[in-house]
C-alpha cells in the first residue's frame, strides 16, 4: 500500500499556533512526462511508451490552450484546473487596468472523483519521515497502532494543517487524521 510521507516542522509565526507542531507532505522525487508514460506502460498496456509520451505531451499542450481560453479543465478522478489571478486594488472599476493591476495569473487544481477530498480523507495513509538530512529521507514502517486497529487511535480536528481552520485554500483542505503516536497516520 502506498503512504502520503510527511515531516514534523514547527510553526515559528502567529501567535495562538507559534511553536506548535504540524505535519507538512514530502515528496521524495519528482516524475515528469516521461516518466509517467513508462509508468503507465508497465500497468500492462497494448500502447508503447512513446505513444503514451506523445498523448500525455498533446494532453498538456491543449489544456494549457483551454485555460488561456478561460475554461476549466476537469480530467475525471483527478482534479478541475482552471487559472486564477493575484491583482492589487484599484479605487474604481475605471481605475482598473490589467496591465498595471492584475500582478500574476497562476493555476488552481481541484481534486475531483478518486482523489477528491472526500474520498482521500477515505482512503490515504501517512507515513512520517523520520530523518531529514540533505535532501535524504528515512520512514517509519509501522502500518498499525499497538491495539491493531490499522486506522490509528486519537482524531485531530485540525487535519494535521498549521491552520486553526482546517489549511489554506478554503473547506476543501483540512479535515481530521487519526494518529496514535507510532508514525503513520490515516484520515478517519
Amino acid at each position: 500500500m502506498a503512504y502520503i510521507k510527511y515531516k514534523i516542522y514547527k510553526n515559528t509565526g502567529s501567535a495562538g499556533v507559534k511553536d506548535k507542531f504540524y505535519a507538512r507532505a514530502y515528496h521524495d522525487e519528482t516524475i515528469d512526462i516521461e516518466g509517467l508514460a513508462e509508468h503507465i506502460s508497465n500497468h500492462n498496456t497494448v500502447y508503447s511508451k512513446g505513444t503514451i509520451h506523445g498523448v500525455l505531451m498533446d494532453m498538456v499542450g491543449c489544456i494549457r490552450e483551454l485555460l488561456l481560453d478561460s475554461k476549466k479543465v476537469k480530467l475525471d478522478n483527478l482534479a478541475i484546473f482552471s487559472l486564477g489571478l493575484s491583482s492589487r486594488p484599484a479605487d474604481s472599476p475605471s481605475d482598473f487596468s490589467a496591465s498595471t493591476n492584475i500582478v500574476k495569473a497562476y493555476i488552481n487544481a481541484l481534486g475531483t472523483g478518486e482523489i477528491s477530498k472526500k474520498q482521500l480523507d477515505i482512503n490515504a495513509r501517512f507515513k512520517e519521515v523520520t530523518e531529514y538530512s540533505r535532501g535524504e529521507a528515512s520512514n517509519t514502517d509501522t502500518p498499525s497502532d499497538p491495539s491493531g486497529n490499522p486506522d490509528g487511535g486519537t482524531d485531530d480536528p485540525n487535519g494535521g494543517t498549521d491552520d486553526p481552520n482546517g489549511g489554506t485554500g478554503g473547506s476543501d483542505q483540512g479535515g481530521g487524521s487519526v494518529d496514535d503516536g507510532d508514525g503513520d497516520v490515516s484520515l478517519g
